[in-house]
């Protein structure tokens, strides 16, 4: 996990820009029928027919947003990607490409891009994308990545985050604060580890909130299972920046109110555990921690037929007018307003 070794480096001005993005991307092989050309020219050509087409980007940075000393640079590339495809899924559509750019110190060579770009592949095997261009060039320290994600959809089946209304229902999927716990215990290990380089940290009762850090997945099960049910969201986003800030961008941009429902958020057990060690409340957690990339969106109260029982969907709370305002309905039934207290990279 802890790296302190050195091995054998090949220095990129070996190879060269055209060079280094070929010898990166040999490997792609084109998937999706929209994709006529990818890389290896001017610019990649798309047709995408009769659809809609979507497109989202967000940059990574060293020491901001990912630490290597932590982070393996195949669970980085992983990771890049998915979370560019959970945007794509927040709009209800399906992720065909993605463009990668990257700039690098001279302290990464070869062998390092070759491990984040098997990352990259591998995401974009298990979500059937395509890599069809991007730009690589130097840093003068550290890595920055930036990474456009493209999909499509049906027109009437685009989700924004402004169609909620009173009575909604509030749902979100999976289960919340495992990644930002997962981070806890990176961080602690890694202060561990800078006291006593030979002590190679015990991960396995933290397995499930690490790999909630370090490889999140993109729920497009969920789009498809939204699909099949044959349930249309009112609204909808991906929790990134914690559970209270996106549904604040919700009620704000449907100008809504809400009641969540504390006993309500969904918490595994493993991140209940974790609070109580690192002597944090799990509710917080929840509401602030960021980076779960789970499914927060909004239903009509006659679709809740449709979800009831789904292990994969939870009913958090409901919409209300907008001049109610935005609460958290603690357990002992409190009314605590919301307040955006998730994850801001210029802090």
């Amino acid at each position: 996990m802890f790296e302190n070794k050195d091995q054998d480096k090949t220095a990129l001005q070996q190879l060269g820009e055209f060079g280094l993005i070929d010898h990166l991307t040999k490997n792609f092989s084109i998937k999706q029928k929209s994709t006529l050309k990818g890389i290896g020219d001017d610019a990649a050509v798309f047709d995408f027919k009769n659809k809609k087409v979507l497109i989202s980007t967000d940059q990574l940075i060293e020491g901001i947003h990912f630490d290597l000393s932590y982070m393996p640079l195949k669970h980085l590339g992983y990771k890049a990607a998915v979370v560019n495809i959970s945007d794509i899924c927040a709009m209800n559509g399906v992720a065909t490409q993605i463009m990668v750019s990257l700039a690098v110190s001279n302290r990464f060579p070869l062998e390092a891009l070759e491990e984040f770009y098997a990352g990259i592949e591998l995401a974009c095997k298990i979500y059937k994308v395509d890599l069809v261009g991007g730009d690589t060039t130097s840093s003068e320290k550290g890595m920055y990545i930036s990474i456009t994600a493209i999909g499509t959809s049906n027109e009437e089946a685009i989700v924004y985050r402004s169609g909620a209304k009173p009575n909604d229902l509030l749902v979100v999927s999976g289960d919340l604060g495992g990644a930002y716990m997962g981070l806890q215990v990176l961080q602690r290990e890694k202060e561990v580890f800078k006291v006593n380089p030979d002590n190679q940290p015990d991960l396995t009762p933290y397995s499930y909130i690490v790999e909630r850090q370090l490889k999140p997945e993109a729920r497009t099960d969920i789009v498809k299972l939204l699909k099949d049910l044959k349930v249309r969201p009112t609204a909808m986003i991906d929790i990134s920046d914690g559970l209270s800030s996106e549904i604040l961008h919700l009620c704000n941009k449907s100008e809504v109110g809400c009641h969540l429902y504390e006993e309500k958020i969904p918490l595994d057990p493993t991140v209940i555990t974790a609070c109580e060690e690192f002597n944090l409340d799990s509710t917080l957690v929840a509401l602030s921690g960021g980076e779960d990339y789970e499914l927060l969106f909004t239903i009509d109260q006659k679709e809740f037929p449709k979800i009831k029982g789904n292990p994969n969907l939870t009913v958090v709370g409901h919409l209300t007018d907008m001049d109610q305002g935005a609460h958290l309905i603690s357990r002992n039934n409190t009314k605590i307003p919301l307040t955006a207290q998730g994850w801001n990279s210029f802090n």
